[in-house]
């Protein structure tokens, strides 16, 4: 990218905004080094782990119900910063000292905690688990340095049995030392040799605080003075034979010390390319999390890149962040910025009042485009860019003395480097378009300036005042001309930015806000010509027609909002009444079903109080169980809003058909019709009777098969292999157990099955009541009995079949 247009939009003081958020000093030499690119994977790469730290700070923030539903929060400050001592580990023979090895430790206890918390949600940040999963496992490493290395960098006195020894025998001979100074402090106390009486510490050997002249009157060494000369240092004679053996071992404890130091330096050593890849990695995620916050704090939103073919530069509500930053301290609300340009409109050209936000528009279009390059959000509340290939711009007066340039040289010279650099796609901005010169002179150089740059294929944004331009842009297809709004009753610009139309300078207008005194504005507009005065007024009209036209769009936005909100208001309306009526026929069916059962449970009892109607009583109890069933099933269709499952009319059944069973996966052949209406099917090797409503689907015959010799045939008996000697009833209400009890004790004696399982579970009981008083009244039962433990216990029971 242009160096110089990177200064003109303060792309460096957005790296400083930015770093605010930045919290280690790794994060911050890799914000240093930000920079727009042009590559598309890297810079969509770069975007996409922001936006999934996005997400990861906003899941974080959520109130927590249960632990690990949501991830924790990660910090990065008071991250040491360990770029030197990572450099040093490469060098073979230096030595970490503790404060070191200490940060180190901590750096590499951090990147074990963030990479637990990413990637125990990979599925929700895939690319920054990813990112943490390369980091190495330290923790052998960590239980070493952390059992010898406190946090302070100070080695602990357990990190080796020799550097115990010692300080143990350190400890002793400085107590040693002070009984000796105390005893001579005690001594000479009322000798009037001593200054003061405490034991304090010079050249690292323990003296007194004497008078000058005790110099001569107490043998010892003299260590030091006090800054008025009144007070010697004075190691007495007794002591220094101990001090020498403190000196002696504090020597000894350096030695043991440098020894545990060049030990674990050499252990980390070890791990070098590891832990330099893991303190690169924390620095990155300090980065990334950085933009994410900074995302956060200005309302933020991830770009998306047009594809190549078909560029577009959209923004919607975009904000300047210098600008929006100092607006914030001062309290002030800051006007967004909207705009769209394409592959077939590439040029806008920007007209309104001086102090209007022209320059502002344009610096923020500027600004935004290299943000997104250099992978940051944009704050906007959405944003679709091309990849530009450069960023021009000729923003401020660039005059120099030292030079010789101008303003208009200046201006003009920009241009000139501007033009040479200039590549398709690239993005130009022009401030003030052929001024400090001839308006009709400026206005017909700025058309052609704008004409090459046309030519070239790139996006071009331009400010100006110039009529000639203004009229270039209403009359050139694939230029649009735009304005900065303008009131009229205050005289103020409102910073709104409106595209299809120029705006009027409103010159005399912001001179006389500006307090311009009033006659020298009458004389100004005297001495307009009648063209110029139309053209303003004409302008001035426009722009009124203009701000009309998009008072009434807004008008019929909100009206459309409301209409739509009051839509949602009715059908979440009909929904509830719909709802509730569907509650009350639930309740009334409910009722009607359970005053069904216990009439039917009452007649049944009856019936089958005699003997002969026994057998009759139970197949009816079987019809009403599914009956109930094919009830329920069809409310529940309703509830659903689907169709109740389809069945089969008992006049297309035939003998030899194919047909689907409900619940039955296997399809199924009809052997015959039974008199009593039921059907007698065979689903595979097994034979079982089952009700007309149960065959939900006819089937087309399956070709091929196996032909017979003629006067040959062939039947499967019922076969019933192990697994399915049982049937497990648990979740299932009593009704529709007992049915299928039913059905399953017919296929067995069809089976010729003498020993089958019924599972029950233990529960309240209930289902276990409801088999066993069935089993009671079947015939066919030899009898029953609870399970083995090893077969489920009280949990099942086993039911033994009559034979023949």
């Amino acid at each position: 990218m242009n160096s110089e247009s990177l200064d003109l939009l303060e792309y460096g003081r957005l790296l400083e905004l930015a770093g605010r958020y930045v919290s280690s000093e790794a994060g911050r030499r890799l914000l240093a080094v930000t920079e727009p690119l042009t590559d598309r994977a890297a810079i969509e790469a770069a975007l996409a782990e922001t936006a999934e730290a996005m997400a990861y700070i906003s899941d974080a923030a959520r109130p927590v119900t249960r632990p690990g539903e949501a991830p924790v929060r990660l910090r990065f400050t008071d991250l040491p910063d360990c770029e030197a001592s990572v450099v040093k580990l490469r060098i073979e023979g230096t030595v970490l000292d503790g404060v070191e090895i200490a940060a180190l430790a901590a750096v590499l206890e951090r990147s074990f905690q963030v990479k637990g918390a990413l990637t125990g949600f990979s599925a929700a940040y895939p690319r920054l688990a990813a990112r943490a999963g390369a980091l190495g496992d330290f923790r052998p490493v960590l239980r070493e340095v952390s059992g010898k290395i406190l946090p302070d960098g100070s080695i602990a006195d357990d990190a080796s049995v020799a550097l115990a020894r010692v300080r143990r025998e350190m400890e002793r001979q400085r107590q040693r030392i002070q009984d000796s100074l105390e005893r001579f402090l005690k001594q000479h106390r009322d000798e009037g040799l001593l200054q003061e009486e405490f034991v304090t510490l010079r050249n690292d050997r323990f003296v007194v605080p004497v008078i000058p002249g005790a110099r001569k009157r107490v043998p010892g060494v003299v260590h030091g003075s006090s800054g008025s000369g009144q007070t010697l240092f004075l190691e007495p004679i007794e002591t220094i034979e101990l001090n020498n053996d403190l000196v002696r071992l504090t020597e000894e404890e350096m030695r043991e010390a440098h020894r545990i130091l060049r030990e674990l330096t050499g252990r980390l050593r070890e791990h070098a390319p590891e832990i330099r890849a893991a303190v690169n990695a924390l620095g990155e995620f300090d980065y990334i999390f950085a933009k994410a916050r900074f995302a956060g704090e200005f309302k933020c939103a991830i770009p998306r890149f047009a594809p190549e073919g078909t560029p577009r530069l959209v923004l919607t509500d975009a904000r300047h962040p210098l600008l929006e930053d100092i607006l914030r301290r001062q309290h002030k609300p800051i006007v967004p910025v909207s705009l769209g340009l394409d592959g077939a409109r590439r040029t806008l050209l920007i007209s309104g009042p001086n102090t209007g936000g022209k320059t502002v528009a344009m610096k923020t279009v500027g600004l935004l485009a290299l943000m997104a390059q250099s992978g940051l959000p944009v704050p906007a509340a959405e944003a679709e860019l091309p990849i530009f290939p450069d960023v021009l711009a000729d923003i401020g007066d660039n005059q120099s003395i030292e030079q010789s340039l101008s303003t208009f040289g200046a201006h003009i010279e920009r241009i000139r480097e501007m033009v040479e650099l200039a590549a398709p796609g690239a993005l130009v901005l022009l401030d003030e378009l052929g001024r400090a010169t001839d308006p009709e002179e400026g206005g017909a150089l700025g058309v052609a300036i704008l004409e090459e740059f046309r030519h070239y294929g790139a996006f071009t944004l331009a400010s100006t005042h110039l009529l000639a331009i203004k009229v270039y842009g209403s009359n050139t297809e694939g230029v649009l001309n735009a304005s900065m709004g303008f009131n009229e009753q205050t005289l103020e610009p409102t910073f709104l930015l409106r595209t299809g139309a120029p705006g009027k300078s409103a010159g005399l207008d912001i001179a006389s806000r500006l307090g311009l005194p009033s006659h020298l504005i009458e004389r100004a507009r005297t001495a307009m010509s009648s063209t110029e005065r139309d053209i303003a007024l004409f302008l001035n009209r426009l722009e009124s027609k203009v701000q009309e036209a998009s008072d009434e769009a807004e008008r019929l936005r909100v009206r459309r909002r409301e209409l739509d909100e009051s839509e949602q208001k009715l059908i979440r309306e009909m929904e509830k009444k719909a709802g509730q009526r569907m509650r009350q026929i639930e309740e009334q069916s409910a009722a009607a079903q359970k005053r069904f059962e216990q009439e039917a449970a009452r007649v049944i009892e009856q019936v089958l109080s005699a003997p002969e109607q026994r057998k009759a009583a139970e197949r009816s109890l079987r019809q009403a169980a599914r009956t109930r069933r094919e009830y329920q099933e069809s409310v529940e269709a309703i509830k659903e809003n689907r169709k109740p499952a389809p069945q089969v009319a008992k006049e297309e059944l035939r003998v030899g058909c194919r047909v689907r069973l409900r619940d039955v996966s296997d399809p199924a052949k009809v052997l015959r019709i039974l008199p009593n209406g039921s059907v007698e099917v065979l689903v595979g090797f097994l034979k079982m009777q089952v009700a007309p409503g149960d065959v939900t689907e006819i089937l087309p015959d399956a070709p091929g098969g196996v032909s017979l010799p003629k006067g040959v045939s062939f039947e499967a008996g019922p076969r019933w292999d192990t697994l399915t000697r049982e049937i497990n009833l648990i979740g299932k209400t009593s009704d529709i157990a007992a049915d299928e009890v039913e059905r399953f004790l017919d296929s067995a004696i069809l089976a010729g099955v003498v020993r089958v399982r019924i599972v029950h579970g233990h529960g309240m009981g209930v289902l276990r009541k409801t088999v066993h008083d069935l089993l009671k009244r079947n015939p066919n039962v030899e009898k029953f009995y609870f399970a083995p433990p090893s077969e489920g216990g009280s949990g099942a029971t086993i039911v033994e079949l009559k034979e023949g």
